[in-house]
C-alpha cells in the first residue's frame, strides 16, 4: 500500500512555520508556535472532521517536522469552552487536550493550543519577536500599539498562557473583525489569517511595522551614556580576561548542580553594559515568559569596571553571588505556595560583565547557549522598550507563576535522562584518528561535551562534525610540545563550554628501534610529545579544575610497553613508562582537590590507529616476519583471550573510569590488551 500523500494544509504549515522560525528577528529558539485547520477523516468511522494542526509542546519553528505538529479534533476543542472551570483552575484544561488527540495525536500538545484552538481564523501565528515584546513591555505599551497599528492591531493585556487568553485572544478578534493580530501584553504577539500565505504575511507586517515604528520614533541612546572605564576591552585582551574568569564563573553558577556554560561578548552585550542605565534594567529582569524560563527571573551583574585585577573581580563575583543566591531563596519564599514545585536552585543562569561580555549556563551547551541567546534578546526588548518608553516587565508575582508553573515541572518531568556524563567538558589529545577518535565518540554519547584536539586541524574538525557540531564538540589545533598552544586549546575550551573537567592524554607516535639505531632526535621527540606533552596538558589541566572547585578526571593512555620490557622498541617504552608513573603522582598530589588521575594500557591496537598507519605498523610487522595487513590477527593470537583490540575498547575503558561509577578510584592502570601475562600490574 503506498504511504499517504501530505495534507496540503500540513505542508503548508509546516513551509510556514520555518520560515518564520528561521529568522531570528521572528521569534526565538523553541518560541512561538503556528496552527492550521482543516477537514480529516476520523479513523474509526470514516466520518469527516475538522483537524487542528499545531507545533507540539518544546517543539521548534525553524526545524519543525510533521511528527512535531499536534494533531486534535476541533470539535472536541470548541466543545471545552462548556466545561471550563474558570481562570483559577484552568490549567486542568492541558489534561483535556489529550481526550481530544486525534488518532494517536502526535506530539504533546502545549499549553498555547487553546489559543489556536478558539481563535475564529484557519490559520493562526504565535510569535515572540522583540519588536513586538518592546511594545508589550513598554510602560504605556497599550498606547504605543494604537498609535503603531491603529485598529488593525489590537492590544490584549498581560495573562498568563492557558485557556483562557486563548478566550480571550478569541473575543479581541470577534470584537475587531478589521484586525488582524493582537499584542499581547508582557508576552509577544499573535496574528491570523484565512490562508497560510495571509497569516505569514500578518505575522511579518506586525513584526516589521513595529521594527520600522521603534526605529523612526525612538531615541538614538536608550540605554543612557558610556560609563567611563566600562567600555569594552580589546578583543584579545577580553577573551584572555573571559578565559581566566571562565572557571571561577562556572564553579559559581554549579553550586546546585553541575552546568555547562558558554561565552557570548557580542556588541548588543557589550554595548549595554557599558552603559549607565544597565543595573537597573538588569535588576528589572527578563520579559517575556520564554525569556526568563531560561534566564532565571534576572541575571548576576558585576559591578566593577574591567581593569580592576583579577582577584578583586573574582572576590567581588564571590560576594554578589551570595547575595544572589539569598534574595532568590527570598523571591522563592515570597510567592511560593504550599502546592508550589521545590526551588530549583539558586545560582544564576546568566553572568554579566562590564568589558567582557556573558556567561550563559544550562544543563547542556543547548541549553546554555540558548540561554545567553534569549537574554541578548532581552537587551533588545529593554532596548526597544526604553527608546520610546520604559521598560515594564511583568510583575515579579507573575514571573514566578510561570517560572514555578506545575505545567512546566511536567515539561521538566518529561525530558529525557541525562548520560553519565552530562555536564561533564572533556579535553581529548590526539582525538583527530584511532584511539582518540573513539574516545571523543565514546564520550559525546555519554553525554560530554568534547574537545577534539590534535595537530592535524582537518582531522580535528571532521571528527567535531561526526560529533554533531558546536553544541556537542567543538575543534582545537594543538602541538602537546608546546606550551603556548596548550594553554590555547584550554581557553577555547572555557570559552566554548565554559571549563573541563575530563581530559584524556592520548596524543603520541612510536619511531621503534632497537638502542643502537635509536638516534636522540627520536628519543627526544617521543618524550617531547608524550611524557613531557602529557605533563603540559595535566598541568594546564590541573589549573582549570582547582580553580572550578568540581573534581575532574585526567586519563593517560599509556600501553602494554609501560611495564613490559620488551626489545627495540626503547624510546617508545621508556617514555610510556613515564607517562605511567605520571599517573601515580599525579594522583598523590592532586586527590585532596577531588581529581582523579588514572591510566589505560592498551596493546595491540592496530585497526585505526594513527600511530600503526603512520608506518609503525610495518615496522612491527617486518620485526615479526608477517604480512601488515595480518599484524592485528598476530597480536590477538598471542594474548590470552585471543581477541583483537580495537580503538573502540579503550574508548569503553576511558569511559569506565569516567563514567560515575569508579568514583573512588584513582592512580590505577586498567590493562586493554586481551590478556598479556607478562604485562600483569604486580
Amino acid at each position: 500500500m503506498a504511504p499517504l500523500a501530505p495534507d496540503p494544509e500540513v505542508t503548508a504549515l509546516l513551509a510556514r512555520s520555518r520560515r518564520l522560525g528561521s529568522d531570528p528577528r521572528n521569534t526565538n529558539y523553541a518560541g512561538g508556535n503556528a496552527s492550521a485547520k482543516g477537514p480529516g477523516t476520523d479513523p474509526v468511522t470514516g466520518g469527516d472532521v475538522e483537524l487542528l494542526w499545531v507545533k507540539g509542546s518544546g517543539g521548534d519553528l525553524g526545524t519543525l517536522t510533521e511528527a512535531g505538529l499536534a494533531v486534535l479534533r476541533l470539535d472536541r476543542l470548541r466543545a471545552l469552552k462548556e466545561v471550563y472551570p474558570g481562570v483559577e483552575r484552568e490549567d486542568e484544561m492541558v489534561a483535556a487536550f489529550d481526550h481530544c488527540l486525534h488518532g494517536r495525536g502526535g506530539a504533546a500538545p502545549s499549553i498555547d493550543t487553546a489559543m489556536h484552538a478558539l481563535v475564529d481564523a484557519a490559520h493562526v501565528d504565535h510569535l515572540h519577536p522583540d519588536s513586538g515584546i518592546a511594545l508589550a513591555c513598554a510602560a504605556d505599551g497599550e498606547r504605543l500599539t494604537a498609535r503603531c497599528f491603529g485598529d488593525t492591531v489590537v492590544w490584549v493585556p498581560w495573562r498568563r498562557p492557558g485557556f483562557q487568553l486563548g478566550l480571550d485572544i478569541a473575543a479581541v478578534k470577534e470584537a475587531n473583525p478589521g484586525a488582524v493580530g493582537c499584542v499581547l501584553g508582557g508576552h509577544g504577539i499573535t496574528a491570523w489569517g484565512d490562508t497560510a500565505e495571509e497569516c505569514e504575511r500578518n505575522s511579518l507586517h506586525i513584526i516589521r511595522t513595529a521594527e520600522e515604528f521603534l526605529a523612526e520614533h525612538g531615541k538614538p541612546e536608550p540605554f543612557g551614556p558610556v560609563i567611563e572605564g566600562y567600555g569594552a576591552l580589546p578583543e584579545a585582551e577580553r577573551r584572555e580576561r573571559a578565559a581566566a574568569l571562565a572557571p571561577y564563573v562556572r564553579a559559581l553558577a554549579s553550586q546546585d548542580r553541575a552546568q555547562v556554560g558558554h561565552f557570548t561578548d557580542s556588541e548588543a552585550v557589550l554595548d549595554f553594559l557599558a552603559r549607565a542605565e544597565h543595573p537597573r534594567l538588569a535588576a528589572l529582569g527578563t520579559s517575556c515568559p520564554d525569556h526568563f524560563l531560561r534566564t532565571k527571573v534576572r541575571p548576576l551583574v558585576l559591578d566593577l569596571p574591567p581593569a580592576v585585577p583579577l582577584d578583586r573581580a573574582l572576590a567581588r563575583l564571590k560576594e554578589l553571588h551570595a547575595a544572589y543566591r539569598e534574595e532568590y531563596a527570598a523571591y522563592y519564599t515570597r510567592h511560593a505556595r504550599p502546592d508550589s514545585p521545590a526551588m530549583r536552585g539558586a545560582d544564576p543562569a546568566i553572568v554579566l560583565v562590564p568589558g567582557v561580555g556573558m556567561f550563559s549556563f544550562g544543563r547542556d551547551e543547548q541549553t546554555a547557549r540558548v540561554a545567553g541567546e534569549f537574554y541578548v534578546n532581552a537587551i533588545r526588548v529593554m532596548r526597544g522598550a526604553e527608546s520610546v518608553s520604559s521598560y515594564a516587565p511583568i510583575e515579579e508575582s507573575e514571573k514566578f507563576r510561570i517560572e514555578y508553573w506545575e505545567l512546566e515541572e511536567a515539561k521538566l518531568r518529561r525530558m529525557p535522562r541525562p548520560g553519565p556524563l552530562a555536564t561533564r567538558v572533556a579535553l581529548v589529545t590526539g582525538a583527530g584518528s584511532g584511539i582518540g577518535r573513539a574516545v571523543a565518540h565514546r564520550l559525546a554519547a555519554e553525554g560530554a561535551c568534547v574537545v577534539v584536539a590534535d595537530m592535524n586541524a582537518a582531522g580535528a574538525a571532521a571528527v567535531a562534525a561526526e560529533l554533531g557540531g558546536p553544541d556537542k564538540a567543538v575543534a582545537v589545533t594543538v602541538d602537546v610540545t608546546s606550551e603556548e598552544q596548550i594553554a590555547a586549546a584550554f581557553r577555547a575550551a572555557v570559552l566554548a563550554f565554559g571549563g573541563v573537567d575530563l581530559v584524556v592524554n592520548n596524543a603520541g607516535l612510536s619511531l621503534a628501534g632497537p638502542l643502537l639505531e635509536t638516534s636522540a632526535e627520536d628519543w627526544d621527540l617521543q618524550h617531547a610529545v608524550m611524557a613531557r606533552g602529557s605533563f603540559l596538558v595535566s598541568r594546564e589541566a590541573a589549573r582549570v579544575m582547582t580553580a572550578q572547585r568540581m573534581g575532574g578526571d585526567i586519563v593517560y593512555v599509556v600501553s602494554k610497553n609501560s611495564v613490559f620490557a620488551g626489545t627495540g622498541n626503547i624510546a617508545y617504552s621508556a617514555t610510556k613508562a613515564d607517562q605511567a608513573h605520571q599517573v601515580r603522582l599525579l594522583a598523590a598530589e592532586l586527590g585532596e582537590h577531588g581529581i582523579r588521575v588514572n591510566g589505560v594500557n592498551p596493546d595491540g591496537v592496530v585497526r585505526g590507529s594513527g600511530i600503526f598507519a603512520g608506518g609503525w605498523g610495518a615496522k612491527r610487522a617486518a620485526a615479526y616476519g608477517i604480512e601488515e595487513e595480518r599484524l592485528g590477527e598476530f597480536y590477538a593470537r598471542r594474548t590470552l583471550l585471543k581477541r583483537e583490540v580495537l580503538p573502540e575498547h579503550v574508548a569503553n575503558a576511558v569511559f569506565a573510569l569516567t563514567g560515575g561509577e569508579l568514583t573512588h578510584t584513582t592512580g590505577v592502570h586498567l590493562p586493554v590488551d586481551a590478556g598479556v601475562a607478562a604485562a600483569f600490574l604486580r
